[in-house]
This record gives C-alpha cells, sequence and structure tokens, in this order.
C-alpha cells in the first residue's frame, strides 16, 4: 500500500472479533462507495475464525489491519483512531453495512471543526426495523434524553485530539463521548437527511447493559452541556419516578 500524507480523506474503523459471518458482506460495501481517498482500519481481538482472510482477500484498496487482544469495542476503537490517517473518521459496525448515501454525505465534508451526521435505518433477523431515533437531528436536549446511533456520525479527527473513548463504559462509550463533545461549542454539528447506512440492531449494545454508564449519565451531561441541562434532566429523572414511569436513560 503507498499512501502519502493528503492522500487520505476519510478512515472507517472496524472492530472486530470472530466477525467472518457478517465481515464479507460489511467490506463488500464499502468496497462499494465512491469516495475518494478512503482507508480501511480494521482492529480486530486475535479472531479465531476466518476474518483475518476475508480482510487479505477483500480487494480493498486502502487497508490497514492488525489483530491482537484488546479491552473490547472501544479499547478497539481507540487503536484504530491512532491507525488512521484520514482527516474525518467513521466508525463501523462489522454486522452494518454502508448504503450509497454515505458517499455523498461524504462529499459534504469540509469544516474540520464540524461533525457531520445523517440517518440510518435499522435490521435484525426478522428484517427492517422502524425505529424513530435513527433519523433526524439532534439537539443537545434529544441527545441528553437518548442516545443517537454511533454509525450515522462522522468526526474530523480533531475531536479524538481532545477525546477519546472511555473504556470504564463497556457498551456505551461512544453516548458517553457524544454528550461531551456536543456541549463543547469548539465543534459544530451538521445534520443532512441522508439515510448512510443499514445499522445491525441484534448487535452487541442491543444486548447488554452498562451500568456505569447509567450510574454516570448525569454528571456527563453536567460535564458536557452544564448545569440547566443537568438539572432538567435531573427534574425529569425526578418526575418520572413520581409517575412510576420507567426511566430509559440508554436505548
Amino acid at each position: 500500500m503507498n499512501e502519502r500524507p493528503g492522500d487520505v480523506l476519510i478512515s472507517i474503523i472496524i472492530a472486530t472479533y470472530n466477525a467472518g459471518q457478517h465481515l464479507r458482506e460489511c467490506l463488500q460495501s464499502v468496497k462499494e462507495q465512491t469516495v475518494k481517498g478512503m482507508e480501511v482500519v480494521i482492529v480486530d481481538g486475535g479472531s479465531t475464525d476466518n476474518t483475518l482472510s476475508i480482510v487479505q482477500e477483500s480487494g480493498l484498496e486502502l487497508v490497514k489491519w492488525v489483530s491482537e487482544p484488546d479491552k473490547g469495542i472501544y479499547d478497539a476503537l481507540n487503536k484504530g483512531i491512532g491507525m488512521a490517517s484520514g482527516n474525518w473518521l467513521y466508525f463501523l459496525g462489522s454486522d452494518d453495512r454502508l448504503l450509497p448515501g454515505f458517499s455523498e454525505l461524504s462529499s459534504y465534508l469540509r469544516d474540520d471543526h464540524t461533525i457531520y451526521y445523517g440517518n440510518s435505518t435499522g435490521f435484525n433477523t426478522n428484517g427492517p426495523v422502524e425505529y424513530p431515533l435513527l433519523q433526524g437531528s439532534f439537539s443537545e436536549y434529544r441527545l441528553a434524553k437518548y442516545c443517537m446511533n454511533h454509525q450515522s456520525i462522522i468526526y474530523p479527527k480533531s475531536v479524538f485530539r481532545k477525546y477519546s473513548y472511555d473504556l470504564q463504559y463497556k457498551v456505551l462509550a461512544d453516548y458517553a463521548l457524544n454528550l461531551l463533545v456536543w456541549g463543547d461549542r469548539s465543534f459544530k454539528k451538521q445534520h443532512y437527511p441522508i439515510t448512510i447506512v443499514l445499522y445491525n440492531m441484534s448487535g452487541f449494545s442491543s444486548d447488554n447493559k452498562d451500568r456505569q454508564f447509567l450510574k454516570d449519565k448525569l454528571q456527563l451531561i453536567r460535564r458536557g452541556m452544564g448545569w440547566w441541562m443537568y438539572v432538567r434532566m435531573l427534574m425529569k429523572r425526578y418526575k418520572k419516578k413520581l409517575l412510576r414511569e420507567e426511566d430509559l436513560w440508554a436505548p
């Protein structure tokens, strides 16, 4: 792989572990994109299946990979950030599929202090899933209430000179990061109503709870978005408790 500075516009980072049953289709969806200057960074946790042979046979023009034990998905993503050459970073699940809209959204990348994001469409083993939180723009208030889909976001690399995924959050470190970044006035946020990814809703986060994140969420809101949003969400939690409503702090 011959690579010169400035060649890579966007790095697609994929964390994998024994993902061979999904990875081939995932990489094919990447290969079908029309983005110029796109690299794929695969951080594998030491798979024992056919993952690495699929990577080697993918035919991708620019691909980097490493295979070694890690501390989980977000440790792998942090490693991928360090390996990435692109000015923009995108995180794709090995069981997700990029859609043509990804290339369209990538054509709007301009400002290296703006986070660009689109829409997602969901699926599971039974077929397509309609889920409203995969669509639309996110204000600070909407994000404080609900997690947005990580796979809908293209980050400028400048975000990760300031932030990284916190490994104490095993399932929702991306949500924790977004709560901080959305309140950071040094980064603009720009939504385009373009569907960019087919997101597998039967994945890791759907089957696991992140108790540490749930414990810390209010404080993350305070740190990222300030006292007003913290008090607003605290009162919302108190009202739900009085009404004995289920407190849905995570997706």
